[in-house]
């Protein structure tokens, strides 16, 4: 299905991809910290929010 060539290169991509995402988020950790105090809150209603639509979903089915 895929060439040799082909895997060697998405797996050298992804390895590259990876380390330059590890990198550049560590550069801006500060930032991070700074501008997105708080933000664990809006996941976490997120994900409270898609838990209450599967449990409406599950209830109204029956």
């Amino acid at each position: 299905m895929f060439t040799q060539g082909q895997i060697i290169f998405a797996l050298c991509f992804i390895i590259v991809f990876i380390g330059v995402m590890i990198y550049v988020y560590r550069k801006d950790l500060k930032l991070h910290k700074k501008y997105y105090k708080g933000s664990y809150w809006i996941l976490v209603a997120f994900l409270i929010f898609i838990g209450l639509l599967f449990v409406v979903k599950k209830y109204l089915k029956e």
